[in-house]
C-alpha cells in the first residue's frame, strides 16, 4: 500500500529561456504541462501547486512565494507550508513524461512504504530521479516532509542542490525519461515530437 503523501508542483518559476512564456500551460500530447504532472500523483492527498491558479486543477491548492519568480527554495518554502501529510512528491511542473508509476517507484525508493519508525531507523530522507548522465534531478523526488522542514529551517542558500543534496537521497534511474523537462524552445519541439511517435508513453 503506497504510504500516504501530498504532492508540491513548483510552476511558477520565470521560465527566462522560454522567453518569459507560461511554462506550466505550454501543451505536449494536447495538455497543459502542469496538468500531466497532476495527473502523476492521482494518490496525493492534497496537490499543492505553487504559482498561480490554474482553471485546469479544480481541486488544487495554489500558493505562492515571496516574492514571485523568486526560485525554488522560497517556492518550496511556501507550498510545504500546505503540507500536512508525512511524505509530499516534490515535482517541477514541466514533465511531460512522468506517469503515476515512476511517482509510486520514487514513493517505493525513498522507504515511503515501511513505516515511520522504519525510516527513523533509516539514513535517506527521501528519493530523486537521475538522468541518463547520473545527474540528479531535484525536481522529480519524494521525501520524508519532516525531514525537509528541517532542512529549509536551517538552509539560507538559494540552490535546491545545496538544500537537498546534504540530505542523501537514494538515487533512481526509470525507463521513458520521466526526469526530462521543457525548459527552451528545442526541449519543448522534443518532448512534442517524442510524444507523438510514442517514444516514452
Amino acid at each position: 500500500m503506497t504510504a500516504r503523501h501530498d504532492a508540491c508542483v513548483l510552476a511558477g518559476g520565470l521560465a527566462r529561456r522560454l522567453g518569459g512564456r507560461d511554462k506550466p500551460a505550454l501543451h505536449v500530447s494536447g495538455r497543459p504541462l502542469v496538468e500531466s504532472v497532476a495527473a502523476a500523483v492521482p494518490g496525493a492527498g492534497r496537490l499543492v501547486v505553487v504559482g498561480p491558479p490554474r482553471p485546469g486543477l479544480p481541486h488544487a491548492i495554489f500558493r505562492r512565494e515571496d516574492p514571485p519568480g523568486g526560485g525554488p527554495v522560497p517556492a518550496l518554502r511556501a507550498g510545504l507550508a500546505e503540507v500536512t501529510a508525512p511524505w509530499v512528491v516534490l515535482l517541477a511542473a514541466d514533465l511531460p513524461f512522468l506517469t503515476a508509476e515512476h511517482v509510486s517507484a520514487l514513493l517505493d525508493a525513498a522507504g515511503a512504504g515501511t513505516g515511520t519508525m522504519a525510516y527513523l531507523e533509516g539514513t535517506r530522507a527521501g528519493a530523486v530521479l537521475v538522468d541518463d548522465g547520473g545527474r540528479e534531478q531535484w525536481l522529480a523526488g519524494a521525501w520524508h516532509t519532516a525531514s525537509l522542514v528541517r532542512a529549509l529551517a536551517r538552509y539560507e542558500g538559494r540552490s535546491l542542490h545545496g538544500l537537498l543534496a546534504p540530505l542523501d537521497p537514494a538515487t533512481l534511474r526509470l525507463a521513458g525519461q520521466p526526469w526530462f523537462d521543457c525548459d527552451t524552445m528545442d526541449d519543448l519541439q522534443r518532448a512534442r515530437a517524442q510524444a507523438q511517435d510514442g517514444r516514452y508513453r
